[in-house]
């Protein structure tokens, strides 16, 4: 079917010659029927006919075959891009232009892609470098914030701590989406206690917990996991603070770690206000943030889901989300058992 089409494409191409053929072939018998004294004699035109629509499919099959191996070699194939590799080897003066021009928009694609690449280190390298150098003047107005703690009012202390705690974490999203990319240059999988990284997580958001008056409860048994102990620290902390902005003064919070025979379960269950179904479906976009995210109190920027999202996957793990409005909201961190006699590769 594919020849028929490549055989239809060929000879629509070549329509003018077709046309020119049967003129010349009309041409022919009123030439042959003008001669005088000469009877038309159809058993003669007849033949005429058959030797040029052989010497016709002779020579269209020729310039086929001639022409078939290059249109295969600027033709892709699935998985294949012709931006990645020059072209070569015309045999005529029509493949010889097209290859020329093939080729220069191959090598400036190349040279720009190899700029663009240059462009997006030269940024990583310069945000890796931003976020370093801002943790100094944040960790020096914290320590300028505990210093004069006595002498300020204690919401004023509270506001200008929990300004701090929220810039600082902005910041190592910033970090993290910068790192994105280059994931597997900066992670290590070994052996995790799934408590040793809920509890820092927690102690981090205790302010927070204190001013809403906001209980957690963290049941079931430690279980130890393989992944990378930083990247799984920051996807719990943004799915915790997903959790504290949006339950309301006096929730709870319930961390569950279970497991079964296909792997580690660690949820996080808020009572807070809920995600809208419409909302659901889109909540680890990037930069979305929905209906509760809109609201001037909660200052969401709609990339800590997103984050969440893809560095769990790029660590295997299954992020998903259930909530009901009003009631609250279960995410849940999947863990797959590994075994070695179960990979297919």
């Amino acid at each position: 079917m594919k020849n028929l089409k490549t055989i239809a494409s060929f000879l629509k191409d070549r329509w003018l010659l077709l046309v020119a053929w049967m003129v010349f072939f009309v041409l022919t018998i009123l030439v042959f029927w003008l001669i005088p004294h000469s009877p038309l004699d159809w058993g003669t035109v007849g033949y005429l006919f058959l030797m040029q629509s052989v010497l016709l499919l002779f020579f269209l099959s020729v310039s086929y075959l001639a022409k078939r191996r290059f249109w295969q070699k600027i033709t892709p194939q699935p998985g294949d891009s012709l931006l990645q590799n020059y072209l070569y080897g015309a045999r005529s003066v029509e493949e010889e232009r097209i290859e020329r021009y093939v080729n220069q928009l191959i090598g400036e694609h190349q040279e720009l892609m190899q700029q663009v690449v240059r462009n997006q280190e030269e940024q990583k390298e310069y945000i890796d470098s931003w976020v370093h150098e801002i943790k100094v003047p944040l960790a020096a107005s914290r320590l300028l914030l505990h210093a004069v703690e006595f002498d300020i009012p204690d919401d004023k202390f509270i506001l200008l701590e929990n300004e701090l705690t929220r810039i600082n974490a902005y910041v190592e999203q910033v970090l993290y989406v910068s790192r994105l990319d280059s994931f597997s240059k900066d992670y290590l999988v070994q052996e995790v206690s799934m408590k040793s990284v809920i509890q820092p997580v927690l102690r981090s958001q205790a302010n927070y917990f204190i001013q809403k008056n906001l209980h957690y409860e963290v049941e079931g048994d430690d279980q130890h996991i393989l992944t990378d102990e930083k990247w799984l620290s920051f996807i719990f902390s943004q799915l915790v603070s997903n959790a504290v902005k949006y339950t309301p003064d006096n929730g709870q919070l319930t961390i569950q770690i279970n497991k079964d025979e296909q792997g580690t379960y660690l949820r996080l269950t808020d009572n807070g206000i809920g995600i809208p179904p419409e909302d659901l479906r889109r909540i680890f976009d990037k930069g979305f943030t929905g209906e509760n995210g809109r609201k001037t109190d909660t200052h969401s920027t709609g990339l800590g889901l997103y984050l969440a999202k893809n560095l769990a996957k790029e660590l295997g793990i299954e992020l998903t989300a259930a909530s009901t409005v009003g009631q609250g909201t279960t995410m849940t961190l999947f863990f797959p058992l590994l075994s070695y006699y179960e990979e297919t590769r």
